[in-house]
């Protein structure tokens, strides 16, 4: 037997791989964590919108992936330069050419093939043009290798912006674009080359007397003398200015060599992924999960530049004073296990966050913490002021590098001052009035005219999402009161966190819309009421999910329901109720609400919590069993291999943590849940030379129910354990077998408000 330890980075790191066909024998794999990230699993959407094959550094200013339609997609717009928000697209557009002047185009429209996608290098050869391209970026420039094979026509590279300014001097060549009507992004290129000549493309003509090129589909032409075989192309981007970019490309690249620009971005992503150790499981388990982690690293992003940033949110660069600025981050989202998991593996990052957060607030001129913050600021999308949640959980988990009276203040105004209506960033109103004099936010009756101004006209109120994610937040916010002595916010905000059972109909079970003299709406289909995405009533899920949808108090819940048995029945429930109309029927009424296990979507953040509620109510064998299930069907290594929106680290950290085996029902409660781990052994790297394992002796597919465990050396009969259990470092070792204990953990269930 041979072992091979791969250095990747500063971390020793060898798989070590169990194989019952090997008949027990130990084989050891010489891959490196980067090797098992597959960036095409989830290009196709099983119905919106799919994962992309994103090419970047760990939250990284640069990312950019191929310009398509989608995977399918039989033609490249193009060459990307720099994505400026998750699943957006390319600012600027690079096509390079050779043929005939009349042929150019703003953007070139390519064939191709051989293409390779890893997460710091992008290969791929445009085969009518026969055009060898190979990229790497760094964090804030990137490289390209471009490769003509022709020799009759000279070669040539096209710039286009979409709306903005271009100019090329010599080798050089520059621009900038609006992203919004305020924000713009700029680029600085230098070639390895010295150009015959420049000009400005403008009706299909170039005028080589005028290198310079504005307004909407702005697009220059950089021509090179016949015979150039290879073209070297680096270029820094910046939101500040060109000179900045200039800098940036200054500090960061000094020549044109891919290879090298690869080799850096290689160590520094397994230096990331190095953080969890994972041993054991299939190939295909090993690639989920890396690939699941590299997602999680795809943003927010570090928008410092040599010690300033451009923040949208107010539309002014500013001094970071030493301290990274991060945004885009669509919180609804990422707070549930992206935040979480950043919490344990690296908390100055995640301090630096939630700092950003709290400046956000102060320079948009409402202190009103941020939901969805972006390059552009704050696009106030969902429901819910979930920021909260971010800082509590961290501040009790160990995270104390910001200021927590500045971001009480920001969270409180976000739900205090700012209207809970979805989708808006409006003071708050009459709506806002009624819920806090009644405790829930009022649905329109069947056939009643809307008679606020700020409800969108699309994503209505979702008055059962708004009513359900706000007494979370007002629990967060408790919370938060509490650690700051703040006595009668802390009651007053813990008595609102009770407000989901205002909407709660004892004949049905669920939560129900209620109208604004306090009476149910009547007739109500828990699986598709609510007009498109149920947002009448819910929001992009049904009754069936939103009916789980009391993070902080599950024993309330319980307790709503009528007890353990009835809540794992309607449990069950959910899990076995079929669509009762066609398949289109009801996707066109709920797109979102994909990855079915019956009216279970695993495909959205509000369901990800679910298959852990199990643990709640004396069956945590159910959860283990329900976990390993969903993550087999619905979490594969191919191009399926993601069942909805994965929006940039949101649903991916679900499968990282369920992998391992636990996971943060409730961010803000510092305690995470038991599942059941597809590894054998797993470490995790907390930081200060601190780690935290799981043992899970015998762990297979088959071996998927907890037999016994131990924490720390002593014996854990609960199916969760608190952070500060492995804080400091600490060990869960876990007996595993192929059929349920039924008795392990049944009696003593994670904490709940109640």
């Amino acid at each position: 037997m041979k072992l091979k330890i791969v250095i990747a980075g500063a971390f020793f790191f060898s798989l070590l791989l169990l194989s019952c066909s090997n008949g027990g024998n130990v084989v050891f794999s010489t891959k490196e964590p980067v090797d098992y990230v597959n960036t095409n699993m989830g290009n196709i959407s099983h119905m919106l919108v799919p994962t992309y094959p994103t090419v970047h550094l760990p939250n990284s200013m640069l990312r950019v992936y191929p310009e398509r339609g989608n995977y399918t997609g039989d033609r490249l717009n193009g060459l990307p330069l720099v994505i400026t928000s998750h699943r957006g697209n390319s600012a600027f557009s690079l096509s390079p050419y050779q043929g005939n002047e009349s042929g150019i185009e703003p953007v070139i429209k390519y064939s191709y093939d051989l293409e390779q996608i890893k997460p710091y290098r992008y290969q791929v050869y445009l085969d009518e043009y026969n055009i060898g391209v190979d990229f790497a970026p760094s964090h804030q420039s990137a490289v390209y290798s471009i490769t003509f094979e022709q020799d009759v026509q000279p070669p040539c590279l096209i710039f286009r912006s979409r709306y903005g300014e271009l100019r090329a001097n010599g080798n050089m060549i520059n621009g900038s674009q609006f992203i919004d009507d305020k924000t713009k992004v700029y680029f600085y290129a230098e070639t390895d080359v010295a150009p015959e000549k420049t000009g400005m493309l403008a009706n299909g003509a170039v005028n080589y007397n005028f290198p310079e090129a504005g307004g909407r589909n702005a697009a220059i032409v950089v021509a090179y003398p016949c015979g150039t075989k290879k073209i070297g192309l680096r270029y820094g981007i910046s939101f500040i200015d060109v000179e900045q970019a200039k800098k940036n490309l200054e500090r960061e690249i000094s020549n044109y060599d891919v290879d090298l620009i690869a080799k850096e971005g290689r160590a520094e992503w397994n230096k990331k992924l190095s953080k969890i150790q994972i041993n054991g499981g299939s190939e295909n388990d090993r690639t989920v999960f890396y690939t699941s982690f590299y997602r999680c690293y795809e943003r927010p992003v570090n928008m410092s530049e040599d010690g300033r940033y451009y923040s949208g949110f107010d539309g002014k660069v500013h001094d970071d004073n030493g301290r990274p600025f991060y945004t885009d981050d669509w919180i609804w989202d990422t707070y549930r296990a992206t935040h979480p998991l950043r919490t344990m593996i690296d908390k100055k990052t995640q301090g630096d966050i939630i700092h950003s957060f709290i400046l956000m607030a102060q320079q948009m001129g409402t202190n009103w913490m941020p939901t969805f913050p972006e390059v552009t600021g704050d696009s106030r999308r969902m429901n819910s002021n979930h920021g909260v949640a971010n800082v509590i959980d961290s501040y009790l988990k160990g995270v104390k590098s910001f200021n927590l009276e500045d971001a009480y203040a920001a969270c409180r105004a976000g739900i205090e001052e700012k209207s809970l209506i979805p989708w808006v960033g409006v003071p708050a109103g009459v709506l806002d009035d009624f819920y806090k004099e009644k405790g829930y936010f009022p649905a329109l009756k069947p056939g009643e005219k809307e008679t606020i101004p700020e409800v969108n006209s699309w994503e209505k109120r979702q008055p059962v999402a708004v009513t359900l994610g706000t007494a979370y937040d007002h629990w967060c916010l408790s919370l938060l009161a509490k650690e700051l002595g703040k006595k009668e916010d802390e009651d007053l905000f813990l008595k609102r966190s009770y407000n989901y059972r205002n909407l709660f109909n004892p004949e049905t079970g669920f939560f129900h819309p209620k109208d604004k003299d306090g009476n149910f709406i009547e007739n109500i289909d828990y699986r598709i009421s609510g007009g498109p995405g149920a947002r009448e009533y819910y929001d992009e899920n049904n009754g069936y999910i939103y009916r789980w949808d009391v993070q902080h108090n599950v024993g309330d819940l319980i307790s709503l329901l009528g007890g353990n048995q009835v809540f794992i029945d309607g449990l069950e429930d959910m899990f076995n109720t079929p669509y009762g109309m066609s398949r289109w029927e009801f996707y066109n009424a709920l797109p979102d609400h994909t990855g079915n296990v019956g009216m279970f979507s695993m495909a959205n953040e509000p369901c990800l919590h679910i298959p852990y509620l199990y643990n709640y109510a004396g069956q945590p064998w159910k959860t283990q069993k329900r976990i390993r299930t969903l993550l087999n069907q619905w979490f594969r290594n191919d191009l399926m291999g993601v069942p909805g929106d994965e929006d940039g680290g949101g649903m991916s950290a679900f499968v990282v943590f369920s992998q391992l085996g636990f996971y943060p029902v409730t961010p803000g409660s510092a305690t995470y849940n038991v599942g059941s781990p597809v590894f054998p052994y797993m470490k995790m790297d907390l930081g200060d030379g601190k780690y935290f394992e799981i043992k899970a002796n015998n762990a297979s597919a088959e071996n998927k129910y907890i037999q016994s465990a131990k924490l720390n050396g002593k014996e854990l009969n609960q199916p969760w354990f608190a952070h500060d259990d492995i804080a400091i470092g600490g060990i869960l070792e876990l007996e595993m077998g192929p059929k349920a204990n039924k008795d392990w953990g049944k009696d003593s269930p994670p904490p709940s408000v109640n």
